[in-house]
């Protein structure tokens, strides 16, 4: 039945391709009806298994591709018809689609499987068991979602998954919507999230209307075969647009600020956003719209420098932030920014390789943070378990890095799968990151050589951040209680990170030079595609810069690090770099103000507009003085007008006139009605004579 043909080199198994949808939806349909009868670990399961059928249906279609390589359509329903307007909700299979399917269902597999043990201690942490259910519920169809996404086979298909992730994404960041700042921080942080995507939105929007009208059509295959014929001023409009909503999705400036405040969901809810889905879409947007990008040479030089722009700011605000989520949100908006810079100057193989081993670390690094803060909670929830866990009247916060140190030897296996996540982020080699990250330098280097320069840059400050990072939490120390208390967490929550780990370190093998090419693979879909020789010098200039910025790190946080612990509390700064740096480190830790600027050039005038408009304009203007001067008084001036005036004086008078001149007529008349039978006789007799004169007569 799920047999699509029979190739030369082996069978396919095309037609399988809407399940990697319905599975997912019937997962959460089931906890959805059932789910109130399971228990948490039943529930936990039923979503992870429903997300590893998925991954086990992107492996046979990847297995079915490497024996029929060739894009294959598979529709599924006639979904708009609409004059001119023909599309079919049909899936596209090919290289580039299924890499995304392996990447997304594959690493969701492994987080909502640590989601069992991480949710179980979470909702009890949060104050509220019952959400639970609700938790898998979202992680399913956020991976439907982005199934949608990937696999559609027109634009507007893809709109609607594009729809998709943002939805789920404001239900996940506000999954705990009661917490935060002021106890509605987290539900802010999804707001924020939401507009922010819908700003990106409006522009891809615009886009599908501008294709349309130049297209006639929005499949990708009729889109892209016009190309040619359709003028350079109307795709670049249409490239820029697009690229309005790859820097909602995909966090490039000046879109970003929403994914730092992601990180107020659940841990993997961060590794789900950051690694594996919805900034994902953004780089595979730009790649399966290559046709488009390379009709117009200003719009790939526009991506690369917002990719390379945004790859050096946001690692910049990295090094100042103590948050060890916030600092991995940032280094997801840099590392997003070598992607799309790779994918703006043609090298899609190096920005997808790059994206693919990047869920894989990215993924692993934000889930072990999630370990860390798992661990100290325990640490932290067994001293209040003693009385003692507040110090000086202040909440305790397991995710700032200034409470953490020592956690080496308390927690051994969080610590060296971040280890090896954190060593692939920063590109040493063996690990992923050294084949992907050197790749997109070397074709910088060759294409556009001023993205280059900014992403080598770029690439020392990923090197530092992240060796500050690993030194602050796991080296030195404890320097809270809470920490000196935490413990390794149980199997469910390792044996993923492990898992991870292991292709954090072997990931490169996807691409290695002269053994296996992931652009051979990908240049069936992506045709222009042009596999890059191997080249020693960059790799070592890559190296050199990131052993560098390890270098530096471990010269600061673990050799001055020590000289601060001496010195009194009170003359003892939180971070050596706020001594040596001053105004510099205080703009990366306060993100160079940027959210300040937006709050002063956006959001103060728009809420100063609302209330003027809401207070002045309609309550003042419309309802004290339209309302109630115009309307409510001009309509009991006319309401009297017409009770008194004209109703009872006109209306009224008419019908007393005619009452009266009845009456006077009745009375007359009454008159002839005198009773006597003589008199009605004369009266008859009258009148024969009258009628018998006028016949005479006449």
């Amino acid at each position: 039945m799920f047999l699509s043909e029979t190739a030369a080199s082996g069978p396919t198994f095309f037609n399988l391709v809407p399940l990697v949808v319905f599975i997912p939806v019937i997962g959460l349909l089931f906890n959805i009806i059932f789910g109130k009868w399971l228990g948490e670990k039943a529930i936990g399961w039923i979503a992870s298994i429903a997300a590893g059928l998925t991954f086990l249906v992107a492996v046979i279609l990847g297995v079915s591709l490497l024996n029929h390589p060739e894009e294959v359509i598979v529709p599924l329903v006639d979904w708009i018809s609409i004059g001119e307007l023909q599309i079919e909700w049909a899936f596209q299979v090919d290289t580039l689609s299924v890499t995304m399917m392996l990447v997304v269902a594959g690493v969701g597999t492994l987080i909502h499987i640590y989601s069992i043990g991480y949710m179980h201690d979470d909702v009890r942490f949060q104050g509220d068991p019952g959400r639970y259910r609700r938790f898998f519920v979202y992680m399913n169809l956020f991976i439907a979602a982005m199934m949608v996404l990937v696999s559609a086979d027109s634009y507007l298909m893809l709109f609607v998954g594009w729809e998709g992730v943002g939805l789920c994404s404001y239900l996940l960041i506000g999954f705990w919507f009661e917490k935060g700042k002021d106890g509605i921080g987290n539900a802010l942080a999804a707001k924020k999230a939401f507009i922010t995507n819908r700003v990106g939105d409006f522009g891809m929007l615009i886009a599908i209307f501008i294709m349309f009208g130049a297209f006639g059509s929005l499949n990708f295959g009729e889109v892209f075969a016009q190309s040619a014929q359709v003028s350079e001023s109307v795709i670049l409009a249409i490239t820029l647009l697009m690229l309005v909503g790859v820097a909602g999705k995909s966090a490039q400036i000046p879109l970003y600020v929403w994914l730092p405040d992601a990180m107020a969901g659940p841990t993997p809810v961060s590794a789900l956003i950051h690694a594996a889905t919805m900034v994902t879409a953004g780089v595979y947007l730009i790649t399966r719209s290559f046709p488009l990008y390379e009709t117009v040479q200003q719009a790939q030089d526009i991506v690369a420098l917002v990719g390379g722009i945004t790859a050096l700011f946001a690692a910049t605000i990295a090094v100042g932030q103590f948050d060890i989520k916030k600092v991995l949100a940032y280094s997801t908006i840099s590392q997003l920014g070598f992607m799309v810079a790779a994918v703006g100057i043609g090298a899609y193989a190096a920005g997808m390789f790059h994206l693919v081993t990047h869920a894989f670390f990215k993924a692993l690094l934000f889930l072990s943070a999630g370990s860390v803060i798992l661990g100290i909670e325990h640490g932290h929830h067994h001293l209040e378990h003693n009385s003692k866990g507040k110090k000086g009247g202040t909440e305790f916060d397991p995710q700032d890095m200034r409470n953490m140190g020592g956690l080496r030897t308390r927690m051994k296996t969080t610590f060296w799968v971040y280890l090896i996540g954190s060593l692939a982020l920063v590109g040493i080699f063996p690990f992923a990151g050294f084949w992907s990250k050197d790749e997109i330098l070397l074709e910088e280097q060759m294409l556009f050589p001023p993205a280059y320069w900014i992403l080598i840059f770029a690439a020392f400050l990923t090197a530092f951040y992240m060796g500050r990072q690993v030194l602050m939490v796991f080296f030195g120390k404890s320097r809270s209680e809470a920490t000196e208390h935490a413990k390794e967490n149980p199997a469910l929550i390792t044996v993923p990170l492990i898992v991870l780990a292991f292709f954090s370190a072997v990931g490169g093998t996807l691409n290695l030079p002269r053994l296996h090419s992931f652009a051979e693979w990908l240049e069936h879909t992506v045709t222009t595609i042009h596999p890059v020789e191997f080249n020693i010098v960059t790799a070592i200039v890559a190296t050199l810069v990131a052993a560098f910025g390890l270098f530096l790190s471990w010269a600061v946080y673990s050799w001055r690090y020590k000289q601060l612990q001496d010195l009194p509390p009170a003359k003892r700064p939180d971070d050596p770099l706020r001594q040596w740096l001053g105004p510099i480190f205080t703009g990366m830790e306060n993100k160079w103000w940027v959210d300040e600027l937006y709050s002063a050039i956006i959001l103060n005038p728009y809420v100063r507009i609302s209330h003027f408009l809401a207070e002045t304009v309609d309550w003042r203007f419309w309802h004290d003085w339209f309302h109630d001067s115009v309307i409510a008084r001009g309509f009991k001036v006319s309401a009297r007008f017409l009770a008194g005036a004209f109703d009872l004086g006109f209306i009224d008078g008419i019908a007393n006139g005619i009452a009266r001149v009845t009456v006077r007529i009745a009375g007359s008349l009454r008159k002839i009605q005198t009773g006597y039978v003589r008199n009605y006789a004369l009266s008859v007799l009258l009148g024969v004579v009258v009628i018998i004169g006028y016949l005479i007569l006449r």
